[in-house]
């Protein structure tokens, strides 16, 4: 699965001879792969992207111009000498200008991005974090080390996310807001006067498939949060987690998180 100089190869390209690829991958003019390079089939790469470090990609991603994967981590104890890592999985889009950094060594180690994202122009994926499936960063999102997307969240053009945060499946976040603590599932995060949130993010829920129920229990368990204090919230929202497996997820979310929870 070595590199051959095939049709699919622009002449400009420069492929360490140790990366693998798949037959079928395309790889543009001016591009540079290096060593340790695994990228699977089907995948693109139009011109000018830079594929460094230990990095495995999947099947079927299209990568676009001046995009940086396997850049060394903005962190000062990182160490060359550290064998660390990027993975991404299958049916990516990531679009021009994209730095998606290695994982660190006191950070686990992996850098990691699911399947079916869509990755928009300048947006910065730092070490060790991870992007779930269908996750959506609008350009120019900026995540510090240590990020959890998890599935089908939308971040919104130039927000930037502090280190060790979780942004919810399932949750929208405007455009230009900063975000410093965890982003409930389900829920609609903007700036305006302060960074709160503002109810469910009922349209994306609908355009997933669920259902009417599902959205009513999920509406009727975020105004239990927002009116209660989060030790008396939890013991309301337990009870209604019996019957509803998405409550069981806001539970296990606001039961997890370290930063607190943004309201």
């Amino acid at each position: 699965m070595a590199a051959p100089q095939t049709s699919l190869i622009h002449p400009t390209a420069i492929i360490d001879p140790t990366a693998k690829l798949h037959p079928s991958v395309r790889v543009g003019p001016y591009c540079v792969i290096g060593a340790g390079v695994e990228i699977g089939e089907g995948c693109e790469l139009i011109s000018h992207v830079v594929v460094n470090g230990i990095a495995r990609i999947g099947k079927n991603n299209k990568i676009y111009p001046f995009t940086v994967i396997g850049a060394e981590p903005q962190d000062w104890t990182y160490k060359k000498e550290d064998e660390t890592a990027v993975e991404i999985g299958d049916n990516n889009l990531i679009r021009e200008c994209v730095t998606v950094s290695l994982g660190t060594k006191k950070g686990g180690g992996v850098t990691r991005v699911g399947s079916h994202t869509f990755i928009m122009a300048y947006s910065h994926i730092g070490h060790d974090s991870v992007i779930g499936d269908h996750a959506m960063l609008v350009n120019g999102a900026t995540l510090a080390g240590h990020v959890t997307v998890e599935e089908w969240a939308v971040l919104g053009a130039m927000g930037p996310v502090h280190q060790f945060v979780r942004i919810g499946a399932h949750s929208y976040i405007g455009g230009g807001t900063t975000i410093t603590q965890d982003v409930l599932p389900f829920t609609k995060t903007v700036a305006r006067r302060e960074v709160a949130t503002f109810g469910i993010n009922a349209v994306g829920l609908e355009r997933r498939g669920f259902s009417k129920e599902r959205i009513a229990a999920i509406q009727k368990a975020y105004k239990t949060f927002k009116r209660n204090n989060n030790t008396q919230a939890l013991e309301k929202l337990r009870e209604e987690a019996k019957s509803s497996e998405d409550v069981a997820m806001l539970v296990r979310f606001i039961e997890a998180s370290e930063r607190g929870v943004i309201k």
